[in-house]
C-alpha cells in the first residue's frame, strides 16, 4: 500500500477446484506512480462546447478526439436507454441500463445476446476458510443496500467528460499502461523499472477452476493525483510477452481514473499483456455484469479503521464446466462472485486465448503469510506507506 495507516491485511484462500487450464493465481498489492496527465478536474457535467474545446486542446491527435468522441457516444447511449438514474451522495451516478444494452454487448462476438443466466451450481470452498454469510455489498450509492436497480438491468456508473480529460490519452482511456501487470520474464513487476511496487502472494504448478481472496478494504493514501494503490485476486495465463491473459478484481484508489480518492471496487482484463485489449470495468465491451445491485467502479463504503472496525471483500473467480465447452463455446465462462453470497457477472470464455511474485522490495512493501482454519491461507501487506529503507 502506498500510505495508508496501520497493517493492512490480505486474505487469500487458495485454490477451489481442479481445471483443465493451468493458470497463475496471484494477490496483488500495487502502488504506482503514473506519468504525469492532462487535467481538467474544474470542468462539469459530461457534455458540451467547454468540454468538447477542452479536448481539442488535450488530445490533439486525431484518433484522439476520435476516441473521446465515441466514448461520449457511449455515454449519452447509456443516459438514454437507462431507465432509471441514481445520485449517489459521494457524487457518482448511476445508470439502471437494460442489461442486453451494458456495452459487453458491442463486442463483435457478444453482439445480439443477452447475459447468460446464472449458474446453479457454484463452486465449494476448500482449505479450512470459514464462510461469512452472504449480504449486501456496501457501496456508497446504493445506501446501504436500499437503492437498487430494477430487475432486469444493471448499474453502471456515468462516465463524465471531465474524467476522460484527466487521463494521458482518450485512446487507453479505462485500460492500464502497456506492460502494465508485470515484467516480460515471470510473474513479477522490476519496480526499478517502472515505478510499480508490488507484494504478491501466488499459487501455480497445478490446474485450477478458480481461487477465493478475502481483502481487507482501506481508504489507502496516495501521495499525488498521479498515483494508484490496489489490492486485487488476479489470474493469468500465457506469456508476459504479448499473449498474457489477465482476469483481475479488487478494490483501488485512483484519482486520474476516478477524480478522487475513494476505495472502489474494480475489475480488468486483458487477452494481450495490456496492448490493445480489455479495460476497467464497464469502459470496453468484455465484461458481462449479471447483478443489480452492484455498480462496478462505485465506492465501497465503510473501510477498515487502525485499531477499530475491520472491513473486508471476499472475491471468488470460478470457471463454469469446461466439459460443457466442447458442445457450447459460450460455456466455460470465469464467473465473478462476491464470497458465498451474489454473482456480479462474468467474463466470457471466447475472450481469452488461454487461461490458466514476490515482493520486489521488501525494505518498500513486505508481505507476511500464514496460515488458521478461520482464514485459510492468508498474509499481510503494506503498513504506514513508504519508510526509510526504500530507495
Amino acid at each position: 500500500m502506498s500510505s495508508s495507516s496501520g497493517c493492512n491485511r490480505g486474505r487469500a484462500v487458495l485454490p477451489v477446484t481442479a481445471s483443465l487450464v493451468p493458470f497463475l493465481l496471484l494477490l496483488v498489492v500495487v502502488s504506482c506512480q503514473a506519468a504525469l496527465v492532462v487535467s481538467a478536474t474544474h470542468t462539469h457535467g459530461h457534455g458540451g462546447g467547454k468540454h468538447a474545446g477542452a479536448a481539442r486542446a488535450a488530445f490533439r491527435a486525431g484518433d484522439e478526439q476520435e476516441a473521446y468522441a465515441r466514448i461520449m457516444a457511449r455515454m449519452a447511449r447509456m443516459d438514454k436507454d437507462s431507465n432509471m438514474t441514481i445520485q449517489s451522495p459521494d457524487g457518482d451516478v448511476i445508470h439502471c441500463v437494460p442489461a442486453h444494452l451494458q456495452p459487453a454487448f458491442d463486442h463483435p462476438r457478444l453482439r445480439g445476446q443477452e447475459p447468460e443466466d446464472e449458474p446453479v451450481e457454484r463452486p465449494m470452498s476448500k482449505g479450512g476458510a470459514a464462510e461469512e454469510e452472504a449480504g449486501v455489498f456496501p457501496q456508497a450509492w446504493s445506501d446501504g443496500g436500499s437503492k437498487r436497480c430494477p430487475a432486469g438491468t444493471v448499474p453502471i456508473r456515468r462516465t463524465a467528460a471531465r474524467d476522460v480529460l484527466r487521463a494521458s490519452s482518450a485512446r487507453r482511456f479505462g485500460m492500464k499502461a502497456r506492460g502494465g501487470g508485470s515484467s516480460s520474464s515471470n510473474a513479477r513487476r522490476d519496480s526499478t523499472s517502472s515505478g510499480h511496487e508490488h507484494a504478491v502472494g501466488y499459487v501455480t504448478g497445478d490446474q485450477f477452476y478458480g481461487a477465493k481472496a478475502s481483502l481487507n478494504v482501506w481508504p489507502a493514501k496516495v501521495a499525488s493525483a498521479a498515483e494508484f494503490s490496489l489490492s486485487q485476486i488476479w489470474v493469468i495465463s500465457g506469456s508476459f510477452g504479448n499473449d498474457l491473459n489477465t482476469i483481475e478484481a479488487g478494490w483501488q484508489v485512483s484519482p486520474e481514473l476516478y477524480g478522487d480518492s475513494s476505495p472502489r471496487f474494480f475489475t480488468y482484463w486483458t487477452t494481450d499483456a495490456y496492448q490493445e485489449t480489455g479495460c476497467y470495468n464497464l469502459h470496453c465491451s468484455g465484461f458481462v455484469q449479471t447483478n443489480s445491485r452492484i455498480a462496478i467502479g462505485a465506492a465501497i463504503s465503510p473501510t477498515s479503521v487502525y485499531n477499530g472496525r475491520q472491513f473486508d471483500i471476499s472475491l471468488l473467480i470460478w470457471k463454469t464446466d469446461v466439459r460443457a465447452r466442447a458442445q457450447d463455446p459460450h460455456r466455460g465462462n470465469w464467473w465473478l462472485q462476491l464470497g458465498s453470497g451474489p454473482l456480479v457477472g462474468y467474463w466470457p470464455s471466447l475472450l481469452f486465448t488461454h487461461l490458466g511474485a514476490h515482493a520486489d522490495r521488501p525494505g518498500c512493501y513486505d508481505i507476511q503469510g500464514g496460515y488458521n482454519t478461520a482464514w485459510g491461507n492468508y498474509f499481510y501487506y503494506g503498513g504506514p506507506g513508504r519508510n526509510v529503507h526504500c530507495p
